[in-house]
């Protein structure tokens, strides 16, 4: 959001105005926030009954923010005597310290006040402006801290506040007095400690500080995380600015679920999917392998220890589904939102083998691929034993739970992201094309480890024979011949949904597409109506439903866009591939080095700019690790065996590119590219 600053924690952050102020409504996610919960929405300092305005904000470390700030308007800027530092720092919980200076030739008494107040609003109310809350609070004020609490029967949520200087408490705050000579300083540390409590007291939250019992851990934990990624050597700054911001946005996004282990895993993005999503950690893992290794296993293992067991409509559950959502908010708790957690999406279950094969592939890691030989045949088998909804071979999707489950439960999950060209929402169930793409993938992929790993070669020959079925059935059944490109989806009576979309690009790095039509399907990709320039759009221009600021219809997704370079280098259009790296990598230029969850599709000829989508999420996992996956693709680096192959195709913006130290079974190797003057 325009004017706020962010400090992270994994699912932890808060979001405030540039003075550090935050003055939150129903539907805005500013405050304080930990496991879906708002536990300060109203936290405003004013020194002598004055608000402070920044002079400076100094935000180059995501879990730390400080502010310089000075007591009245810009107009008092020159002649302020008076100035303040507001040094934020978030982890498990949340310290702030003031220091109070006078630079005048006076004395100074001064009444620092500051308001609090908390809401304890879920995050999905927040999303939805739900404004009544049905529980109650209360509020217990101490001599030396104040208590902020919400109740709804056994579930209750608490924030506490302390100081570390004599202060006097009320329900609404705390107010210090200090008197300053000139030249003197005077500061105090505030302590906010979040909890969410069980019915005996416990807190659920105090495992989190267990973990990193010292706020000072934090810095040296991100130093490590920095360390020990690969070392991009590049003369683009432009390149080094993402790649830099994306590695410390991954570090700022990881988290230790609650009673899950403590083992680190990435949520989704801020503000919205500060949590774990199937889809989302699969793919960003998938992206990252290269650099960011260690955020697999942790994954895999959590989503396989979370895998569907039973069959639960409210919560889509079926055996061997992999989770979409897990949630930790009233909401979920009351069951008024399906997540806790829920497992309404279609491709999270194929992406989990896709992933723990590309994995082993990298790492050599057949332990791993020992340990969750279970949940990966339970994942297959969901494939076909309960996503086949219509007995076609295909996976389909239709919510069991109407009144809150998503509708669209592919990777586009809004409402009308799947659509006719003309506009038209296709009937349920639906088989969207990029879906039977990762299932052809996992089918394949899954008889390598069958294989290999599992010693199971009856079933490696069962899963392939599937596989290669499915390759027949879906290039005749979802084949446009006449234009030259795969329909959407499938509705359900089984006909195609004719839209011409990004999702086209996605079966070229599954795999699915002949060799002989993919030269088609990249000449749509690469055309005027899907590729904007910047990317390519998720719809096309010209269908009826396009708009470069829809959502999932004519936005440039960074994500989207690093699959689909990595599709076209698999089928050898590695300058289609180039174009598609340069046009992303330079978007995020103009986003500070930080690629946002979408942009708009506006014509980059047209706007000279990649214009901001005004609700993206940033940053986002999926986005940050779109610039490793890019590198990949540019470098053409993939696993062989015990040894890493290298076959670079740069774009002409990009002159010179060595990523050092990429760690694999191969233990550590470097990579190096040119551009070649032979090379569009």
């Amino acid at each position: 959001m325009p004017g706020t600053v962010s400090c992270i924690d994994g699912n932890t952050f808060l979001v405030s105005d540039a003075s550090g102020d935050v003055e939150s409504s129903s539907n805005t996610p500013v405050g304080l926030f930990a496991a879906d919960t708002r536990f300060l929405s109203h936290w405003v300092l004013t020194v002598n009954g004055e608000r402070l305005n920044a002079l400076s904000v100094d935000d180059s470390q995501y879990y730390e923010v400080t502010f310089f700030v000075v007591p009245g308007g810009a107009v008092d800027y020159v002649q302020a005597d008076v100035s303040a530092i507001r040094r934020r720092r978030i982890g498990p919980d949340l310290t702030e310290s003031l220091t109070m200076f006078n630079y005048g030739q006076q004395d100074v008494d001064l009444d620092v006040r500051l308001e609090v107040a908390a809401d304890f609003a879920d995050i999905f109310e927040i999303k939805f402006n739900v404004q009544d809350k049905v529980g109650s609070h209360y509020t217990r004020v101490e001599p030396k801290e104040l208590r902020l609490g919400y109740r709804r029967g056994t579930y209750r949520r608490e924030v506490s506040l302390s100081a570390s200087e004599p202060a006097t408490f009320d329900p609404h705050g705390l107010r210090f007095t200090a008197r300053l000579r000139p030249g003197e300083q005077w500061s105090t540390e505030l302590r906010v400690v979040m909890r969410a409590l069980r019915p005996d007291g416990v807190d659920f939250r105090a495992p989190l500080r267990a973990l990193r019992p010292h706020d000072s851990t934090l810095p040296e934990s991100v130093r490590a995380w920095v360390e020990a990624a690969p070392k991009l050597d590049t003369e683009n700054i432009a390149l080094q600015q993402v790649y830099q911001r994306s590695l410390v946005d991954l570090a700022a996004l990881r988290f230790a679920p609650l009673s899950l282990g403590g083992a680190s895993v990435p949520a989704a993005g801020l503000p919205w999917f500060m949590t774990l999503f199937g889809r989302d950690s699969l793919l960003t893992c998938l992206q990252t392998l290269p650099v960011t290794p260690s955020l697999t296993p942790p994954t895999l293992r959590i989503l396989g220890s979370l895998q569907g067991a039973r069959t639960d409509d409210v919560l889509d559950e079926d055996p061997g589904r992999i989770l979409h959502e897990l949630r930790y908010g009233e909401s979920a708790a009351f069951e008024e939102q399906p997540h806790s957690p829920y497992y309404g999406t279609v491709d999270a279950s194929p992406l989990f083998v896709v992933l723990l094969d590309e994995y082993e592939r990298w790492s050599g890691d057949t332990a791993l691929v020992t340990e969750l030989e279970q949940e990966a045949r339970a994942a297959l088998a969901w494939i076909d034993q309960y996503a086949d909804l219509r007995s076609t071979g295909y996976i389909w999707y239709h919510s069991r739970n109407p009144a809150t489950g998503l509708e669209n439960q592919c990777w586009k999950d809004s409402w009308d992201s799947i659509s006719y060209a003309d506009g038209r929402l296709p009937s349920f169930p639906r088989a969207t094309c990029e879906t039977q793409g990762y299932a052809y993938d996992a089918k394949i992929r899954g008889a390598r480890l069958a294989r290999t790993v599992w010693g199971d070669p009856d079933y490696a020959d069962r899963l392939e024979r599937e596989a290669a079925a499915l390759y027949d059935r879906f290039n005749e059944d979802f084949w446009l011949d006449d234009r030259g490109y795969y329909a959407l989806a499938l509705d359900g009576e089984g006909n195609r949904v004719d839209s011409l979309s990004s999702n086209i690009g996605h079966l070229l790095w599954s795999g699915i597409v002949p060799p002989e039509r993919a030269s088609r399907v990249v000449e749509h990709l690469m055309g005027p109506a899907l590729f904007s320039g910047w990317g390519v759009r998720t719809l096309a221009e010209g269908q009826s439903r396009y708009n470069p600021l829809g959502y999932h219809n004519g936005t440039v997704w960074p994500f989207d866009n690093s699959f689909i370079a990595w599709g076209l280098r698999r089928y050898g259009f590695a300058s289609e591939a180039a174009r598609v790296a340069e046009g992303i990598l330079y978007a995020a230029t103009y986003f500070q080095g930080r690629l946002p969850e979408a942009f708009g599709g506006f014509d980059r000829h047209t706007t000279r700019y990649p214009v901001r989508y005004p609700t993206a999420g940033s940053p986002q996992a999926w986005s940050s690790g779109a610039s490793m996956l890019l590198l990949r693709t540019m470098l053409g680096i993939n696993p062989h065996e015990d040894h890493l192959a290298v076959d670079p195709a740069l774009p002409s913006a990009f002159a010179r590119i060595a990523l050092l130290d990429i760690p694999g079974r191969w233990g550590k190797v470097d990579a190096f590219a040119r551009h070649r003057p032979d090379q569009p």
